[in-house]
């Protein structure tokens, strides 16, 4: 195997299959990056068994030449060191020569490094076919459903089915929801579509692909029983499924409600930050007290000291209502909400809430309150 690659787009490339690389890998073989030569182009490829990137560098890109001089053939080096190698150095490119299967000459014609290699035959077989159903549609729309929703994912591997994002296609209509027990966020999207199917995807791996699709303008993904397969531009990334049934939450989010507020988001976040400042012996817990001419936020901490705050701008309907709920979780639902203002809407005191972006129908966010 030999090449001569402009470094810019071979460091890319590292960097993109680095995020399927383990930082402790079980196998000491995952520790490494697989380089191939092919008819295609240079052939990057990743793993941790669980999640596989695979990306390819075309020799060329339109009229310019991005890869030249080379020789097929293939090899496993060390992700961590050749993608710091790469970075360091300061050539426009960089020549990669295999001597004898096991050491990898890299230098740029001022610098030199020879790394220990692998045979390319002792990397795991990887499966990165699209069986299964597929869908076709936009990266910023997939983007959209995984930002608006995996942060209400469990961290907590107890339950791993909780750690996932449930993505179902039906009639139409991709519809993302992911929640911990204590949250819930749903958001959907309409496609050209006739395909069913129904995955729950890891929430972090989720994260990690779409925010690969860089310069993306489609997305093709194909789901079957045990993996989801994501193509774009010369990238294919792979992701096992995981097991169980995801909970029934289809009937979950309320729709008749007794209160009402109004707010503009920005303005809330600050004030919640600033008021939960003093409540972290209570993991971040407020208290707001609502009327329709006043709407104070409260924290105390026995340890602390106490803090209020009261709202500038708001329109609140409804009678006298006190409610506690985690700031960061209320917080993160306006985020992801994407509005300039948001309407909270209340059944109770102790009933779960919904945060809305009035604007936008297809996202529906779920907060249950704490006694306080």
């Amino acid at each position: 195997m030999r090449f001569t690659i402009v470094k810019e787009e071979l460091l890319k490339g590292l960097m993109l299959v680095s995020k399927a690389i383990p930082q402790k890998a079980e196998l000491p073989i995952l520790a490494n990056v697989k380089l191939e030569v092919t008819e295609n182009g240079l052939e990057i490829t990743g793993t941790d068994n669980n999640m596989t990137i695979k990306t390819t560098i075309p020799f060329k890109v339109g009229e310019k030449e991005i890869i030249r001089n080379h020789q097929e053939g293939g090899t496993l080096v060390a992700c961590k060191i050749v993608t710091e190698v790469v970075r360091h150095l300061e050539g426009e490119f960089v020549t990669f020569d295999l001597i004898d299967n096991t050491i990898l000459k890299i230098d740029d014609e001022k610098s030199n490094f020879k790394l220990n290699s692998i045979n390319v035959e002792e990397y795991p077989q990887i499966d990165l076919s699209m069986d299964g159903a597929t869908l076709t549609m936009k990266a910023g729309d997939l983007l959209s459903l995984v930002e608006t929703t995996a942060f209400a994912a469990s961290n907590k591997e107890t339950r791993p089915i909780l750690t996932a994002v449930n993505i179902e296609l039906t009639e139409g209509i991709v519809a993302a929801t992911a929640t911990d027990t204590a949250r819930l966020a749903r958001k959907k999207i309409e496609v050209e579509s006739e395909e069913k199917f129904v995955a729950n995807i890891p929430a972090k791996k989720l994260q990690d692909i779409v925010h690969s699709f860089e310069g993306a303008e489609q997305i093709t993904i194909a789901i079957s029983d045990k993996k989801a397969v994501f193509e774009f531009g010369n990238t294919v990334i792979s992701t096992r499924l995981t097991n169980g049934d995801y909970p029934n939450t289809k009937s979950i989010i309320p729709t008749n409600f007794s209160y009402f507020l109004e707010v503009n988001a920005q303005e809330f976040l600050k004030a919640m930050e600033r008021v939960s400042l003093l409540s972290s012996e209570y993991e971040g817990v407020v208290k707001m007290i609502m009327d329709q001419d006043e709407v104070e936020i409260i924290s105390r901490s026995s340890l602390v000291g106490s803090a209020n705050e009261k709202l500038n701008v708001f329109q609140f309907s409804g009678d006298h209502l006190e409610i506690s709920f985690r700031a960061a979780f209320v917080a993160d639902a306006i985020r992801a909400c994407k509005s300039e203002d948001v309407t909270i809407c209340f059944m109770g005191e102790m009933k779960p809430f919904v945060v809305k972006n009035t604007k936008d129908e297809s996202i529906d966010m779920l907060v249950t309150p704490l006694r306080s």
